[in-house]
């Protein structure tokens, strides 16, 4: 075991110092949030973006005030499935989230750039300092559920955000490939370490429905989801198909308009 050096913010062990020197980020005055949920992969381009704005759409339907804070800073893709009624702005006091047009409030830090083909070239302290700037000085008004859409694995932002904010459970976005018990174990092992609870699992790219006949084609091999969930230890699941409506509802900033009903039994069970 290696030195303690008294560094908390790179350190997953859990000893008294850590209890006392954590402390959960406290939003401002004109914020609320009731409960908030990390969207997390252990790997990358496994839909975690998609997810989260399908989760939100749904809360929001669901008539929950609702939030989207986009955590992944290097590939933000959230601002790109929208359309928004009012933009992203600042003042001498606060930060203000961009508004989509079912009334979804958005921060990511792409809203914020002059374009959004810009690079954010930084460092893992500065992403990490960013995320918990959006979580304080953000004006999110009154909200009922906030999604986090986190970056893939389990590094500093993933890190920054369990040990600062006061996250209530976390849903896992995964693919059915062999290597999903390796990468669905890494982020169940940090959330255990985090003593955050799992709320669910989401397999996407699962399957593709045949459109003449109906049936399910697995390109990928069977669903291994039932797998995923034993070690995810929850009963809370949901697959998505590879679809090309949705995909392209996804690239015109129309995700709010999107039909199916893949994830309205895990929404209603992780909102309760």
């Amino acid at each position: 075991m290696s030195e303690c050096t008294h560094d908390c913010s790179s350190c997953t062990a859990n000893c008294s110092s850590r209890e006392t020197e954590i402390q959960k980020e406290k939003l401002n005055d004109q914020s609320s949030v009731k409960k908030l949920i990390a969207v997390v992969s252990g790997k990358g381009g496994v839909g975690k973006s998609l997810v989260t704005g399908l989760l939100a759409t749904l809360s929001q339907r669901m008539g929950y005030k609702t939030a989207i804070l986009d955590a992944d800073m290097t590939g933000p893709s959230i601002p790109k499935m929208f359309r928004f009624s009012k933009e992203a702005g600042s003042d001498d006091v606060c930060l203000y989230p961009a508004v989509t047009a079912t009334g979804i409030n958005v921060m990511s830090v792409n809203l914020l750039l002059e374009n959004e083909t810009d690079p954010v070239i930084w460092r893992g302290p500065v992403i990490a300092g960013t995320v918990k700037q959006f979580w304080t000085d953000v004006s999110w008004g009154d909200n009922d559920v906030m999604f986090i859409d986190m970056p893939p694995g389990t590094g500093d932002v993933p890190l920054t955000v369990f040990q600062s904010l006061p996250v209530d459970g976390i849903v896992i976005v995964t693919s059915p490939q062999e290597l999903v018990g390796m990468v669905v174990q890494k982020a169940v092992n940090m959330a255990e370490m985090m003593n955050v609870p799992v709320l669910g699992i989401v397999e996407n790219m699962s399957y593709i429905t045949c459109p003449d006949c109906g049936k399910k084609i697995f390109p990928y091999g069977e669903s291994r989801l039932s797998e995923a969930a034993k070690l995810a230890k929850t009963g809370v699941t949901a697959q998505l198909p590879i679809n090309p409506k949705l995909a392209a509802a996804c690239d015109k900033g129309m995700i709010e308009l999107f039909e199916g009903d893949w994830l309205d039994k895990l929404a209603a069970q992780i909102l309760k």
